[in-house]
This record gives C-alpha cells, structure tokens and sequence, in this order.
C-alpha cells in the first residue's frame, strides 16, 4: 500500500516542479515588466501604459498557480496546534477529510471559473482592449491544478502505512 502513497507523492513533486517553474517565470515577466514600466513613465519617451496591466494580470496568475504549490507542500493555512496533538491514526482521518473538503471547494471553483471565462470573452481590458477572458483563464487552472494536487495528497495520505502527511515525507 505504501507504493501508492510513494507513486502518488512523485507524481505531486513532478507536477509542482513545473508549477514552481512557471511561477518563476512569470515572476521574472513581471519584475521586468514593472522596470519596463519605470523606465518608460519617467526615462524614455514612450507611451506604453500596458506595462500597469500586464504587471496586474501576471501577479494575479503568479499568486493562484502557486496555490497549488503550497498544496503538494501541505503549507497551506491550517491549525497545526490541535492537529499535531492528535495520534497518527486520527491525523490521517483529519487531513483525508480535509482534502476532500478543500477539492470540493476548487473543484467549485473550476467549474464557476469556466463560467467566469466565458463572460470575460464578452468584456475588454481598459488599457490593451484584449479580451479578459484570457487573464481569466488563470481561475480555473488555478482550480484545476489545485484540485489535482489535492487529490494526490490525498491519495499519498490514505495509502500512507504509517500516517505521515506529505510534508513529513523525505524529498523525491
């Protein structure tokens, strides 16, 4: 059975590890975006006022895709104060239903998400004039991959013979 938990938990660091890199890259899109926008509000003599906006949106995706990062971590909000205290047995309980809990919220998500699209396809960004749609699309992947983090997580905990969360777990 621990060959699920061992599986699962690869298959979570492997997923995370593009997560991770895509973040990076969007924060790296952003940082220089925001020194584009300095450099040409008081340096250059350009009239580039899509740096404010592709600056808005790019953090906005940075923020939800790393939620999924946090997941495969299992460094999301929790109390830890009363869940440590527990034995090993009912820890798994705990987080197992947690889990599940915390899918049904993104899955939630996901599916208003895609809703969400859709309408912003219909509506326009103030300064670039390009569909919102697009920035929108970053809600329901974000749900997405949440939601398949968590399954992992789950898995990783329900297979686990010894109860440990994936935090606990060595690196793979």
């Amino acid at each position: 059975m621990d060959a699920y938990a061992l599986k699962a938990l690869k298959w979570s660091r492997t997923l995370n590890l593009y997560v991770e890199r895509l973040c990076v890259g969007l924060l790296v899109l952003l940082v220089l975006d925001v020194w584009l926008g300095v450099l040409v509000r008081y340096v250059l003599p350009l009239d580039w006022s899509f740096t404010e906006e592709l600056a808005r949106y790019l953090m906005i995706w940075m923020a939800l895709l790393a939620v999924s990062c946090g997941i495969c971590h299992r460094e999301h909000i929790g109390v830890l104060v009363l869940f440590d205290r527990f034995s090993p047995f009912w820890r798994k309980v705990c987080a197992v239903c947690f889990d599940l809990i915390a899918f049904a919220f993104f899955a939630l998500i996901f599916f208003y998400g895609l809703g969400f699209v859709e309408r912003g396809f219909s509506r326009f960004t103030m300064i670039a004039e390009i569909p919102k749609g697009y920035p929108f699309i970053g809600v329901p992947l974000a749900a997405f991959l949440a939601c398949v983090q968590l399954a992992l997580v789950a898995v990783h905990d329900v297979f686990s013979a010894d109860g440990v969360t994936a935090s606990e777990r060595a690196e793979i």
